[in-house]
Parts: structure tokens; sequence; C-alpha cells
């Protein structure tokens, strides 16, 4: 089955896809924890959401090597464009998953889906069940059908295209009629400088750390990424509550 390339590079997208769809869903909507949530020693907040930002840089990084691979087989003239590409997107969907449970969540420790959980395999297992399992058993199913009438190549390659962007941009989008934002200034930014770029963004703070490293904001969305030149090292489109950044400290 890998040896067929179109399948492997499917895959492969649909492993960073998988990742977008956990770190938007899980980080960033139902925040129920952080990439690094459970490593000892690393309580500062400033580190778990730029983590965060890494993880979705790699997951970018994943998807353009996918669509890279998809594009070179169309150039060709390769390449099955129906239903089974979406079965080799499922499946790569669901090995990310498993990976992500075996490793991130069982061997690594480095978090669960939910720490705050008094049963956290449960949790663990659910979605393992729900969203690595099931789509990877649907993935193969529909690897063993025939093409049928499908996209045409061109076309599924500009969809699969703006499903990745898509996804990976999410998180910098802000949510509808809101204004909030979640920034991470450098280490060695204090209160003087938080507050500095407040007044020059007219911004309103919402929620800090301890430090004011990490803060959320209510600022204008044409000055959300002016905050890159007021010392920050990343910048959400989404405020994130504090309730989320509450576990980092646990």
């Amino acid at each position: 089955m890998w040896k067929t390339p179109w399948f492997r590079w499917g895959a492969v997208l649909g492993f960073a896809l998988g990742g977008f769809f956990d770190g938007i869903l899980l980080h960033q909507i139902l925040q129920w924890h952080h990439l690094l949530s459970l490593v000892p020693g690393i309580d500062d907040l400033r580190l778990q959401v730029l983590w965060d930002g890494y993880f979705h840089a790699l997951m970018y990084l994943i998807a353009l090597a996918g669509l890279a691979g998809l594009w070179r087989l169309h150039r060709r003239g390769q390449g099955n464009w129906g239903w089974p590409l979406v079965g080799a997107a499922l499946v790569g969907f669901g090995i990310w998953h498993v990976v992500d449970a075996l490793l991130s969540h069982w061997l690594l420790g480095i978090h669960r889906i939910r720490i705050d959980s008094d049963k956290p395999l449960l949790w663990d297992l659910l979605w393992l069940a729900l969203f690595g399992i099931v789509p990877l058993l649907i993935g193969l199913r529909l690897r063993r059908r025939g093409g049928g009438p499908g996209l045409h190549g061109a076309a599924a390659m500009l969809l699969l295209a703006a499903v990745s962007a898509g996804a990976g941009a999410w998180a910098l989008v802000p949510p509808a009629q809101t204004g909030f934002a979640t920034v991470v200034f450098q280490p060695g930014a204090g209160p003087r400088e938080v507050y500095a770029a407040l007044d020059a963004l007219d911004a309103r703070l919402v929620w800090s750390d301890r430090a004011m490293g990490v803060v959320v904001v209510a600022v204008p969305s044409e000055k959300r990424w002016d905050f890159y030149r007021h010392g920050a090292l990343l910048v959400s489109g989404a405020g994130v509550p504090a309730g989320c950044f509450n576990w980092s400290k646990a």
C-alpha cells in the first residue's frame, strides 16, 4: 500500500491535517491541554504557548511536503484523484491520532486529552477510537474502492491546498465578532514593556499570567500584528481564556 506514491503523499497530507485538527480543537477551541502541559519543569506559560505555535509550524511543513508530492504526481499525469485519495488522507489522519496517543500520551507523557479529568485514560481511548481507529478503517476501505469519476487532478490539488491552508490559518483568525488576541512576549519583557505596547496599539488587557509574559488583549484587528514590533514572540488571532493556561501551572 505504501509503495503507491499517491497513497503515500495523500497519507502525509492527512497526517498534517490530523495535527491541525488536534491543535486547533484541543489547544484553542476546547482548551483541554497544551502540547507540553505535563512536562516537568516547563511551567512558564510563555513556553507552553510558544511550543503550541512551533507544533503548528511543523504541521505546515508536513502539509507542504504532502502537497508537493501530490503536485509532482499531478504534473506527471499520475495519481488517483477519486475516493482512494480521500481514503489515503483519512489513513494519515487516523495514523496521526494513533501516533499521538502512543507517543505523546503514554510513552512520553507530555500531555493527555483531558488533563483535568480524573479518568484521563478513558478520554485518551475514546479520542483514539473516534479520531484514530475509525478514520483509519474507513480510509483503508475507501482505498480499495474504484477511483470513480472523482475530481480532475488540478481541481483536486486546488481543493487540497485550500483545505490545508485553511486548517493552518484557522489558528490565526479571531472568532467572529471578537477582537481578542493572545500575545506571547520575549523573555525579559515585564509589565512596563507590556503596558507600553498596549498604549501604543490602543489595546486593553483582558488577562495575563503572573509575569505578564503571556497576555490576552482586546485590540483592533488591524493593529493585532503590530505587537511583533513591540516585543512579541507569538501573536494568536484568538483570545485563549485563562482556564486553559491554568493547567500549565499545575
